[in-house]
């Protein structure tokens, strides 16, 4: 096991706030998809064809209402965020892609559409990867360097991802560390950057009785337990939030006391994943 003190100045924990941009990317009946899209607040399911409304305000509330308050509450914190987008997001909001560059904040690959990719063939796979990075590039100026796939991935991903320039993968919750994955490509390592489900505001959304105190305490007591452990080792603390979801308003109340939580302590280092990645490769290479 590495041990402790691996961040910059010392710090016990590294904290990677990830602001999921999928809103615009979503299915849509209304943008030529065969169905709405599935993942809904209040669990509706309709026949193919048939537009989501309601879901589809949803959505659209991320951009409007979501997003800048998660802008302003991170510039006033001064925390830097990695927003994993969906590439297609940033092309029909780009007012979102201006903030995430405005506020040094990275972009990091989350699909060209919010779309699973485990079905995918080799070929599709890689034009969907190729595509998702052209894209950001031409949004935000800068080729992202990181990957989330939405929920699954295939024997094939991480191949690609080195193959089209990636430096990190997300798709991984089995450490609160860093950790190299030396068998995806003969030589040539990817670095994996763990993320976390169990804090994710996801929960309020699929589990209704789950409501922001009982996340914010939760939050509170994975910070607290990874704090202590970072005495001894390196730790790597993941929060993802997501637009529509996080940016209501008695949501966004309970994320801002979490980061005021967080900020009460020292040696906490606020990062984006392409920052811990690159200090990662430098202090552990492969």
């Amino acid at each position: 096991m590495t041990s402790g003190n691996a961040w910059p100045n010392g710090a016990r924990l590294a904290l990677s706030i990830v602001v999921n941009v999928e809103e615009g990317s979503e299915m849509s009946v209304a943008r030529g998809d065969k169905r709405a899209e599935a993942v809904d607040e209040l669990g509706m399911q309709v026949k193919p064809g048939v537009r989501n409304l309601s879901n589809e305000s949803n959505y659209d509330y991320g951009i409007k209402a979501g997003a800048p308050r998660i802008f302003d509450l991170l510039s006033r914190h001064q925390i830097p965020a990695t927003f994993t987008a969906a590439a297609q997001s940033l092309e029909v909001a780009p007012e979102v892609a201006r903030g995430i560059v405005d506020g040094g904040h990275e972009t990091c690959g989350h699909g060209y559409r919010w779309q699973p990719q485990h079905s995918m063939d080799e070929e599709t796979e890689r034009d969907f990867i190729r595509r998702a990075a052209d894209s950001i590039e031409q949004t935000t100026g800068r080729r992202p360097v990181g990957w989330l796939s939405r929920y699954l991935l295939t024997t094939n991903t991480r191949r690609l991802l080195i193959e089209e320039g990636y430096c990190y993968h997300m798709d991984d919750y089995s450490d609160d560390q860093p950790f190299w994955d030396t068998e995806a490509k003969a030589g040539q390592p990817i670095l994996i950057l763990p993320y976390a489900l169990d804090t994710n505001d996801m929960k309020m959304w699929t589990t209704p009785a789950y409501t922001p105190r009982h996340w914010l305490e939760y939050l509170v007591d994975t910070f607290d337990w990874l704090y202590a452990e970072g005495a001894d080792a390196p730790r790597m603390m993941s929060l993802g939030v997501h637009l529509r979801i996080i940016g209501r308003p008695g949501r966004m109340a309970a994320f801002e006391k979490f980061i005021e939580h967080a900020r009460g302590h020292k040696d906490v280092w606020f990062a984006t994943r392409a920052q811990i990645a690159e200090h990662w490769a430098d202090q552990h290479p492969s």
